[in-house]
């Protein structure tokens, strides 16, 4: 057996450490680390919703001034509002955008005429009527002057709208007219009787089951939406007839529902002559300083639509597919 070394004390067990207590020790420190850790997220937690929901705040703050706040000048000025895309009722160029923007511009004391720029194949029958009618009225109320000036496209539902203004003005090669009306949709009967599949339709009311695109269209059903047809077509005519007046030039072909370009438009009374937005502010309005009415659409509402806030708004796009337009 061999001695240890001279200068080495003989070990013996540490009295003042009990068994277990350096694990204790570890394990206490592991769940400290762990509870502050999770405290550090919270904080950081906090903070950064804290920043979203400030930079939220900002945006839709901006957003609602550029909404609502609508254009300003110092001085005499024309006002400019773009109507832009499909016209209907969930658009940036529905009624009530257009309207608002219109009700801005002609209450505004040092708007000295509108100016309304056109980029649009039509839509919703129902809105186009709502802003004509709408036009007719400011022009009476404040005594101001409204032009349409139509750019790429101005057809359909779109015309009906600038039919209201004191006059119109187009581009050579801009796209002009289309005064008809239409409903589309497809039919799918005789594809399902070559794959074997039945339709099963139930309904209660005998024309319940009116515009289904799987059942064959019956001749008295069809009849009844040509008629419906017709009635929208005679009171967009009606509209365009009162809003040109003698300046309209009326053959076979006027309310066809053909397009016509703007030099052809302006052959047939359609339009008045050419121009853009910056020669008619100057040389009908007698104000180049142009600003801007349009509404703008918020961020409040872009997340509405995309989250689906508007529950109801559904229903009125499903009715809308077997609905007419002016396109």
């Amino acid at each position: 057996m061999s001695a240890l070394p001279p200068d080495t004390p003989p070990s013996r067990p540490d009295s003042t450490v009990q068994p277990g207590t350096w694990e204790k020790q570890v394990l206490e420190k592991l769940v400290l680390e762990v509870v502050n850790e999770k405290r550090r997220a919270r904080r950081w937690s906090i903070f950064f919703r804290f920043v979203l929901l400030g930079m939220l705040a900002v945006v839709v703050f901006g957003g609602v001034l550029a909404q609502y706040g609508g254009g300003s000048s110092s001085g005499p000025h024309t006002a400019l509002i773009e109507l832009n895309g499909q016209i209907a009722i969930d658009s940036q160029a529905s009624a009530d955008n257009i309207n608002a923007a219109l009700q801005n511009a002609f209450s505004s004391p040092q708007t000295r005429g509108v100016i309304l720029r056109i980029n649009s194949p039509g839509g919703s029958p129902v809105q186009a009527s709502q802003i004509f009618a709408e036009i007719e009225r400011l022009r009476a109320k404040y005594n101001k002057p409204v032009y349409a000036v139509c750019e790429e496209v101005c057809a359909s539902g779109a015309y009906y709208v600038a039919a209201a203004a004191n006059d119109i003005y187009v581009n050579p090669a801009s796209l002009v007219g289309s005064i008809g009306v239409l409903m589309d949709g497809f039919g799918f009967s005789g594809l399902m009787d070559k794959l074997g599949v039945t339709r099963r339709l139930l309904t209660a009311g005998a024309n319940k089951g009116f515009m289904d695109p799987f059942s064959p269209m019956p001749e008295d059903q069809k009849a009844y939406a040509l008629g419906m047809l017709e009635q929208i077509h005679k009171q967009f005519i009606a509209a365009v007839e009162k809003g040109r007046g003698s300046r309209l030039k009326v053959n076979d072909a006027t309310f066809s529902g053909l397009v016509w370009t703007g030099e052809s438009a302006v052959q047939q009374g359609l339009a008045d002559g050419y121009g853009d937005v910056d020669q008619i502010a100057r040389d009908k309005i007698k104000a180049p300083d142009i600003v801007d009415y349009t509404l703008q659409e918020n961020v409040a509402e872009r997340l509405a639509k995309r989250f689906g806030a508007s529950l109801g708004m559904g229903a009125v796009r499903e009715l809308s597919n077997l609905g007419w337009s002016l396109r």
